[in-house]
């Protein structure tokens, strides 16, 4: 407890306490567009990478879910952040032995264990060993002692500045900023529990055992929350480009195979990996894709899955109130964002869409002009679309090694489209969709007949999007408030009129100029 105590002013200090601050004061800053709040102004992006480094794990997890914030910071921030990986230094010797004798009180569970890490990251590493017990070769999770308290420490930290922040921002900047935070929390802490890791890796094999991805096995009686042990996957990082070309597998099978297992997970399951870096893909000498890493994985509702599904199926079809429909539903836009803009940024989508002759960075001018506009609208991007458009970077990335020019809607699409009817459960026979429709008729009739009922009696209950009721309280509370105040003036000028004193009649010609401005300010607006 006296050890923790230590740990947390250690991480509360003075120095690293400035750094947080100066860390979400440019955060705040950036996604405003502001050059200076008082006597602050943003990092510049090096400066910035070097404040992220300084805080550790925690920050460095946070600056990968931030380098997929087109919304946030323009380009070159984004470059800059992308430059961040989860690299760190391996544990000193004294640290890894106290971090092994914490995860395995046994000594003799191994008959090897290499103490040289295989790879090294913010919250653990990974070493390669050889079970005592069977012979087998496995792979160890060791996770950095402490990381636990530190990542709960941090949060806080996190937390803390954010209420100080909050009267400065906007809802937009607020609701955006506070959903970032929110899924961050959720998914390290998540991140650093080794039993959580297994769990997830457990399920996704349950769900995923016929996409053809390979998935490490865990051994399960020698796992704890401070400690993973699974197979040992030999592979080729799917980066590397000279190793890949010498296997019997092409670019184009392997992308494909990639698209379609993650339109499986993101469209139709809604149980996703969410941490998709080359690092955590792998592709065997028999050409097959090994997926790594289960400490980031993450669910979508079915409602926003179907929002997303037709979000794409209106982009290609270039159906622009589907397309309106479908991001209202997300909660990016609400019913407050106007017409006229929405319509051109749409137009831009869309031609994003067509376009067979756009290359990588025109692709990204055109969407990266398209979030300029949108900046200005109340607009946020859910960290489910977050998800989407991390894999959606990796995969354009991949392709930029592999194919000069490569376009990743344009080559991309066609995988999608494909898997689009099963996503939406259009994938039936023509003879099985008529006679489930035909069954359906009845149920249909009655709910038919209920609303109508519902609406004679006025007991009808009409749902809405959380973004769109959000902006309706809002309205209502300031039309509320506009009445509240005219019938306060108003009623203080009555009031005052009878009054004999000479003085009331001030007050009363005083308060009939109050009701007149609140009337006048209420017309502008």
């Amino acid at each position: 407890m006296i050890k923790r105590f230590f740990i947390a002013l250690y991480l509360c200090r003075p120095q690293r306490s400035y750094a947080v601050f100066r860390f979400l004061v440019t955060v705040f800053l950036l996604f405003r567009r502001r050059p200076r709040w008082l006597l602050w102004t943003p990092l510049s992006p090096t400066a910035l990478v070097e404040n992220i480094r300084s805080l550790g794990a925690s920050f460095l997890k946070l600056a990968q879910v931030l380098a997929t914030r087109a919304d946030f910071f323009d380009q070159e921030y984004l470059q800059a952040l992308r430059q961040l990986h989860d690299r760190m230094p391996a544990m000193s010797k004294k640290h890894r032995q106290r971090a092994f004798q914490r995860a395995f009180p046994t000594p003799k569970v191994f008959a090897d264990f290499d103490e040289q890490p295989l790879a090294s990251a913010s919250i653990g590493q990974v070493h390669k060993a050889i079970l005592a017990a069977s012979g087998k070769t496995v792979a160890v999770k060791l996770l950095r002692e402490n990381i636990q308290f530190q990542v709960r420490v941090d949060i806080l930290l996190l937390n803390l500045f954010l209420k100080i922040f909050r009267p400065l921002f906007s809802d937009q900047t607020r609701h955006s900023i506070e959903s970032v935070l929110q899924a961050f929390s959720l998914v390290i802490r998540q991140e650093v529990s080794m039993l959580q890791e297994l769990a997830n890796m457990e399920h996704f094999s349950q769900v995923y055992a016929e996409s053809g991805i390979r998935f490490p096995t865990p051994y399960k009686d020698y796992c704890s929350d401070y400690a993973l042990v699974m197979s040992f996957e030999e592979g080729t990082r799917i980066d590397d480009v000279a190793a890949i070309q010498k296997l019997d597998v092409t670019f184009s099978q392997l992308i494909r195979q990639l698209v379609s297992f993650y339109t499986e997970q993101m469209l139709v399951k809604g149980y996703f990996h969410a941490d998709p870096h080359p690092g955590n893909l792998l592709v065997s000498p028999a050409g097959e894709l090994i997926l790594l890493d289960f400490g980031m994985v993450s669910r979508i509702p079915k409602s926003m899955r179907q929002a997303m599904i037709y979000a794409v199926k209106a982009a290609y079809e270039r159906n622009f109130d589907l397309l309106i429909s479908a991001t209202r539903k997300m909660g990016i836009l609400t019913e407050e964002a106007h017409f006229d803009t929405l319509s051109s940024v749409a137009e831009s989508l869309f031609d994003i869409f067509d376009s067979e002759h756009l290359d990588s960075s025109s692709m990204q001018g055109l969407a990266f002009g398209v979030l300029e506009v949108l900046h200005d609208q109340p607009f946020k991007l859910p960290q489910d679309v977050i998800y989407v458009m991390r894999v959606s970077s990796l995969i354009e990335g991949l392709g930029t090694q592999y194919v000069e020019n490569f376009n990743g809607v344009k080559d991309i699409l066609p995988i999608l489209k494909e898997s689009l009817p099963r996503a939406l459960g259009e994938d039936r026979l023509l003879v099985e969709k008529l006679k489930y429709e035909f069954l359906q008729l009845p149920i249909t009739a009655t709910k038919a007949r209920k609303v109508v009922e519902l609406a004679e009696q006025g007991d009808l209950i009409v749902r809405m999007a959380p973004a769109d009721r959000q902006y309706l309280l809002e309205q209502m509370s300031k039309h509320l408030r506009t009445l509240g105040w005219l019938i306060f003036f108003l009623g203080g000028a009555f009031y005052f009129q009878r009054q004999p004193q000479s003085w009331a009649t001030y007050l009363s010609i005083a308060a009939l100029i109050a009701a007149a401005i609140v009337m006048l300010k209420k017309k502008r607006h």
